[in-house]
């Protein structure tokens, strides 16, 4: 029986790539709460939830309450975010991409500090914990599966090899096949570095499929399975139809 295995909203808070930005745009967290709190058996995550829009002990507590009102269905996907756009609308301090790795690395650190121990302590240049407290934890012991958006040979997949439950590559290149190996031998390198077994991760990519015939859609997705990934999030097209949802999960 076809079924679709999760559900995923994104963290912005205006339309993006629509050439719009004054069109509606709801909240990506509440959005998923309300998801996942109508549904019984999907699983479902931020893709991906930007590092500078929210404190990571916020986050935290957010993800630890999340995951017991779903019953343990968190996904918790998180990236550095990128769009200067929005930041720039909302006066979010971006900052440039060295500074917007460096705080994404100290807050990855600081929510699974805050997800998996009792009291947590740590000093950063962004972050500051004190004898901190995040209780309950989580239902998923010891966290909800960490999802980590983007293809950065340089920063993005040493923190992947280091974090992450579960790699999502956009997909959105010219040669995404291609750029895909290329990526996974990068991986690899930078598992082998921290003494960790790649196959622990979880691979997925981004199937566009408003691009697509029905019949590229399924190609696509097969050739993408053969090179490892196991799982296919179908970025459903505009405007959005409960038809689809069916449709392409009957392909």
């Amino acid at each position: 029986v076809p079924f679709w295995e999760s559900g995923w909203t994104f963290d912005h808070f205006e339309p993006i790539f629509t050439g719009d930005r004054s069109g509606p745009c709801m909240e990506g967290w509440i959005t998923l709460t309300a998801l996942l709190q109508a549904t019984k058996r999907l699983r479902g995550g931020v893709m991906v939830t930007g590092m500078v829009y929210r404190h990571p002990a916020v986050l935290a507590n957010m993800a630890a309450t999340l995951d017991h009102t779903s019953g343990g269905r968190l996904e918790l996907g998180v990236g550095a975010a990128w769009n200067e756009d929005e930041c720039n609308a909302y006066g979010i301090e971006l900052g440039s991409l060295t500074e917007r790795f460096d705080r994404f690395a100290e807050g990855l650190e600081v929510i699974k500090l805050l997800l998996t121990q009792k009291q947590s302590s740590f000093k950063g240049r962004y972050y500051d914990l004190t004898d901190a407290y995040c209780e309950p934890k989580p239902v998923q012991s010891p966290m909800p599966p960490v999802l980590i958006g983007g293809g950065g040979f340089k920063r993005t997949l040493p923190l992947v090899a280091r974090y992450a439950d579960h790699w999502n590559f956009p997909g959105n290149s010219e040669d995404p096949l291609g750029d895909l190996r290329k990526s996974l031998a990068r991986l690899s390198e930078c598992c082998d570095e921290v003494g960790r077994d790649m196959s622990q991760i979880r691979i997925s990519t981004q199937l566009w499929v408003a691009q697509m015939s029905d019949a590229q859609a399924v190609e696509t997705a097969l050739a993408y399975a053969d090179a490892g990934v196991g799982l296919g999030l179908v970025s459903l097209p505009r405007p959005l139809s409960p038809r689809d949802i069916h449709r392409y999960a009957e392909l």
